[in-house]
Parts: structure tokens; sequence; C-alpha cells
């Protein structure tokens, strides 16, 4: 069934926000103005709090119990909430056999607490305690995920529960809303299969997806009633899974991605969310019922990855019609403006390996593994513009560390303003992005996703 049938079988009128609307959602703040949280989810807010990696065993559902690591007994770990501009120490306790690092993704951070070991950071040793300094900036989205190498280890790195959302209050709010739910989705149980020719290397499969720590069985529901507005912030916290939601009946009205506001707030069916990215999105509650908030492949939905939306006053089985628009465009987002003209450009390609004799699929940035590379050269002040060539039949979530950067240009595709960290590069596909070089230091890019940056998938950019 998809979208339109079921609208004819809904019987309720749908009144979806118009784009003026749209604009004073993410222009306006009501003073003072309460706005519950995820249920279940605990925030740590003091400028001096401390994080605890230890093991969890995490019950996603009745019957089914994960064993793997996250922080402060959870996993998710507990929500950060800090005011922009006010610096925070950060005490971080190992309580692991490995040593370990914290990476504050999204922030403008010197290198030395950006917890990623090629820039320098400090690893939090086995067993002993490290502390992390910093002036949280910018505002928005943003979270902390471990840093480490996985290999082939799938107990270890992005495929654990060392995730976990950190918020950085603005100044002056930029939305208007009833409610605040922070979802992020993991993938868990990984195992590796064949992915066979033309490489013939593994790749990972996962026995089940979630939204925070339950798969949908067995979590509760998201209580809301007729006229509210929801704000979700969504982060994609999987090792290596890309997801695309919906919530039928329903439009999520884009006011954010990767925690920078978007110049064209517009309203689609549909998100989608590579390794790592964000989305902060306001739903209209216009359509009384039972809804599931889930992801559009039914594999995902299969695995568990849904939350059930239960208006006041009703019962019942969550209703789930497939979209009719399952496509997802940044440029939608995006200024039509021309972008200002570089100072120079950085032309990057990327291009996979044949697998080694253990399966493992290695990858080159210009020509040559990370472990065989130099560093590229970021001029100080001067803007440049990456130049992506991903010359592989495989999409590539790319993260650029300490700095946000502007989307130019997807193929023939060109626009503006929207500022991001993780940009999903389609295949066989050229892209650019600029970056002003604001924040000297060593900053680390790579493929956030973790069978690629653990086999080559990276390099260094040093400040001159």
């Amino acid at each position: 069934m998809n979208r339109r049938n079921f609208i004819t079988l809904a019987g309720t009128g749908l009144v979806f926000p118009t784009l003026s609307k749209v604009w004073s959602v993410a222009q306006t703040g009501i003073a003072g103005m309460k706005r519950p949280v995820t249920p279940g989810m605990h925030a740590l807010t003091p400028s001096n709090t401390s994080l605890r990696i230890a093991p969890v065993n995490l019950e996603l559902a009745k019957g089914v119990n994960i064993r793997t690591v996250g922080y402060n007994g959870t996993a998710p770990g507990p929500l950060l909430r800090f005011k922009e501009g006010e610096p925070v120490k950060i005490d971080v306790y190992n309580d692991t056999d490995v040593d370990e690092l914290v990476h504050w993704h999204g922030l403008a951070i010197d290198s030395r607490n950006d917890g990623a070991m090629e820039e320098g950071s400090p690893m939090v040793p086995a067993h002993r305690h490290l502390r992390y300094s910093f002036t949280p900036k910018p505002s928005g989205t943003r979270w902390y995920h471990t840093h480490a190498m996985a290999g082939a280890d799938l107990s270890r790195a992005g495929y654990t529960g060392q995730f976990g959302f950190l918020y950085i209050e603005p100044k002056h709010e930029p939305g208007q809303y009833d409610q605040e739910i922070f979802l992020a989705v993991h993938h868990w149980g990984p195992s590796f299969f064949k992915m066979g020719e033309p490489m013939n290397a593994l790749d990972v499969h996962y026995k089940y997806a979630s939204f925070n720590d339950k798969l949908h069985s067995a979590a509760e529901p998201i209580r809301v009633k007729f006229g509210q507005r929801v704000l979700f912030r969504l982060l994609n916290a999987s090792a290596t899974e890309a997801v695309r939601l919906a919530l039928p009946g329903h439009l999520f009205t884009v006011v954010a991605m990767d925690g920078n506001v978007v110049p064209q707030p517009r309203s689609v069916e549909t998100l989608a969310l590579a390794v790592g990215e964000r989305i902060d999105a306001i739903v209209e509650m216009n359509t009384p019922g039972v809804w599931l908030l889930g992801g559009i492949d039914e594999h995902d939905r299969v695995r568990g990855l849904g939350r059930t939306i239960e208006y006041a006053g009703r019962t019942g089985k969550p209703i789930w019609a497939d979209p009719d628009d399952t496509n997802f465009d940044y440029f939608r987002f995006a200024s039509t403006a021309e972008a200002p003209k570089p100072d120079l450009s950085v032309p990057m390609t990327f291009a996979p390996m044949p697998a080694d004799e253990k399966g493992m699929q290695h990858w080159k940035v210009n020509g040559a593994e990370y472990s065989k590379s130099s560093p590229l050269e970021f001029h100080d002040g001067k803007r440049h513009r990456l130049v992506f060539v991903n010359a592989s039949a495989e999409p590539h979530p790319l993260h650029l560390h300490r700095h946000s950067f502007e989307l130019v240009s997807i193929g023939k595709q060109r626009g503006s303003g929207l500022m991001k960290d993780i940009v999903n590069i389609p295949p066989n596909t050229t892209m650019e992005v600029d970056v002003v070089a604001n924040n000297p230091g060593d900053t680390l890019f790579h493929c956030h996703q973790q069978l690629h940056m653990d086999y080559g998938f990276m390099r260094l950019f040093k400040y001159v």
C-alpha cells in the first residue's frame, strides 16, 4: 500500500505546513517554553561532567540481549547538553582492556581534544582516565563517539554502543516546537558476509536495528497530541549502514542538517541519513491515529527499526505505508545562489583496491591508502574547494573533522549555503565542497563507513 492509497483509506484530511509557516518554525523562538525530551533519555548538562567507557548488557527487547560497550552504563550514552561558548571539562574513564578515544563530532575544536589519534589526540588508556577540555561551538545537533579502529573485530569501535547525542544550545533558540525527541539509529549483531565479484571482499550484515536502545516491538510509543509541533533530532550512528525514514500521513520539515540551519527549510516525505549524518525536522501532528515512524527499507523494519507515534485517545496497531516520494536531494534545502569563488582547489579521488587474502577491501585516496600517503595542505584563512571524485560503485559518507564545509555541487547540480560536516557522495560521481581553513591544526578527513576508514580511506590535512 503506497501513501496515496493509504490517505484514501485513512479518511482524514491532511493539512501540511506551507513554506511560510515552515520559515516561521525555523526562525521564531518562544521564551520559557517547556520542551519534553525523549522518554528515558538521561541528559547531562553541567560544565564539568564525566563519561565512563565500560561493558553494557543491552536489552533491545525481551529475550534479545546484546553485550557491547557503552557510556555510563547505557547505549546510547547520555545526552550531553552544553551552552554554546561556555567552556566544559569532560572526564573520561576507560574501564575496558583496550585504549580508547572519544571524538566530539561536528565541533570546531582543537586537534588535541578532537579525539582522533591521527591528529595527535591522546588515547584514553585502558583502566585509566583522560580529561577533555574545550569550548563547545558551533551550536546545534552534534554527537560523540569512539574513534578507535575495528579492522576485522566486529566487537569494537563503531559496531559497539559507544555513541551519544551532543547538543550545543544556541545563544538564541532557532525554533518553535512542543516536544523535542532525540532518536539515534544503530545496527546491532554484526557479522561478515562475502560480497562476491568483482572485488571478492567482505561486507557486514546485522541482526537488529533500533532507534536508541529498543527495537520497535519493545519501545514505548512517542505520545503526541493533535496540533503539536514535534522536533525530531535524528542521528545515524550505524557503523556502516545508511538509512531512509518515513512517517506515513505526515511530512518532515527539515530545518537543520548536521546541526546547521538550512538556507531553505522544506517539507519532504522521506529523510535519508548516511552514517554519521544528523537531521533536525519538525513534524506537524495533524493526522490523528497510531503510526509507524520507521525505515523505508523493509529489512530495517523487520530488524526492529521503528517507533510508534500514538496520538492522545488513539490505540491500536501502528500503520505503515510506503511513501510515494523516496528521493532525498541535498539541494532542495540549499540556496540557488552561486557560491563564492575559492582561493584554490584540492582534487581528491577515491578508488577501491582488490581484497586482501583475508577478504578485506582496501581503499585509496589520490592513489594511496592512508598508511602510505602524505598529508594534504590547508592554507590558513583561505577558501578551499575540495573536488571529490568517487571512482567506485559505492556511496561514501565523507567526513571532515574540526570544520564545517559548504556543499557546492553534485554532478551538474549546483548551490550554496548548505553547511555540513558529512556528505554522502553517490557512486561514480564528482562532488565539490568548500572549506574555509579557519581552525589551525592537523585535520582528519575520512569515509565514515567503519570498514572503509579502517582500510585506508583517510587523509590528513596540515595547515601551512
